[in-house]
């Protein structure tokens, strides 16, 4: 009879233990740049993957449970970083990671993930060092640094003869001007990096007005991409296109810079305009919540969280090596596009929009297949 009992009460808690452990959440961690220099970009994205993981718990939650989203600002630093991750796997025991902003710092997040065998999903990152370590733990779901500025063909097809080609020297800025450098059809007539804390653009923008090039192409940030239109407002300089990578996809650009953002190009993963899957709702529903339209940034936040639940979904397991394997193989259609990597975890399936300010707002202008605006060349 004490036998019987103690099986019965075994059983019970067993079943109540069971009950209690299908509730814990499964934990997604990652650090954002929440302030310093990255501080537009880390926000977006952490507002996107915190967005998605309420959309999760409020159709009915991942494999029975719901899902957290467990950060820390990482200042925009390396160090912020490696002591957001550790933090995150030592002290929080998280299941899974989802990368910072840039590929500076993802470089840092990608060694920590690998010390702790965790799967981490990057952000917005794109440097080919990621991919080209032997790691097994990273994912991409951003354009690499290779294929990153291919949709500039259309200024050689708008008939432009020279270029000029200024970058941030960090890890992407140096990766992304190789590749434009090394794909060009027109003449480079100014080849210039600068320091990523820059801000006084005076002298770069006086030589860039004797080199008197059709195009400028910025391979930048936000606040620099911001101050170099100023500078070249200030001198007098009047290319034909001029185009950036990061600053142009966010509204805040044409908030700091008003009727000066009109004409300018910005390279981009996503825009709302676009006639992809889920764009309209998901900026219509992004507006609702946070009080303004997203910009890609936010759009990639998401997309991770949504890659890493459609591999725990089809692994059916938080398991590593079974969601691992699922982020290794399988192909998914994510808010920001096609999920497809090669077996180093680099990203194979999309390529970038282009967009250009006109009339105060962010118009698709390529692919032409997608687009809603046809570029404007040359600015007046």
């Amino acid at each position: 009879m004490t036998r019987l009992l103690l099986s019965i009460f075994s059983l019970c808690a067993l079943t109540m233990s069971g009950a209690v452990k299908s509730a814990d959440p499964i934990k997604i961690g990652t650090t954002q740049s929440l302030t310093g220099h990255y501080s537009e970009f880390g926000l977006e994205q952490l507002r996107g993957l915190q967005m998605w993981a309420t959309d999760v718990n409020s159709r009915g939650a991942l494999l029975g449970r719901p899902v957290e989203v467990v950060y820390y600002d990482d200042a925009s630093t390396d160090a912020g970083t490696v002591a957001g991750f550790t933090k995150l796997l030592e002290q929080d025991n998280v299941d899974f990671l989802v990368g910072p902003y840039s590929s500076t710092l993802t470089l840092e997040a990608s060694l920590v993930a690998e010390e702790f065998n965790t799967p981490m999903v990057s952000a917005a990152a794109s440097s080919e060092k990621i991919w080209n370590r032997g790691l097994k733990n990273i994912f991409g779901a951003d354009t690499p640094a290779n294929d990153y500025m291919q949709g500039l063909q259309i200024a050689d097809e708008a008939g432009a003869e020279s270029i000029a080609l200024i970058y941030a020297r960090t890890e992407f800025g140096e990766e992304v001007a190789a590749s434009v450098r090394n794909n060009a059809a027109t003449t480079i007539v100014l080849d210039e990096g600068y320091a990523p804390e820059q801000r006084d653009f005076s002298g770069l923008a006086q030589r860039l007005g004797a080199a008197n090039p059709d195009v400028i192409i910025g391979v930048s940030y936000f606040e620099d991409s911001v101050e170099i239109v100023r500078a070249l407002k200030t001198e007098g300089v009047k290319p034909k296109m001029l185009g950036f990578t990061a600053g142009p996809g966010l509204r805040e650009f044409n908030e700091q810079l008003g009727p000066d953002a009109e004409g300018i190009v910005g390279i981009v993963q996503w825009l709302r305009s676009s006639k992809q899957p889920g764009a309209q709702d998901f900026a219509y529903r992004f507006n609702r919540r946070y009080g303004y339209n997203p910009g890609v940034y936010a759009v990639i936040g998401y997309s991770a969280g949504e890659i890493l639940e459609a591999a725990v979904r089809l692994a059916n397991t938080i398991d590593h090596d079974a969601v691992r394997e699922q982020l290794d193989t399988m192909y998914f259609r994510a808010l920001i596009g096609p999920y497809d990597v090669d077996d180093t975890g680099r990203q194979i399936g999309r390529t970038n929009f282009v967009l250009q300010w006109q009339d105060g707002r962010r118009r698709l202008i390529a692919p032409e297949t997608l687009s809603d605006a046809a570029l404007i060349y040359p600015l007046q």
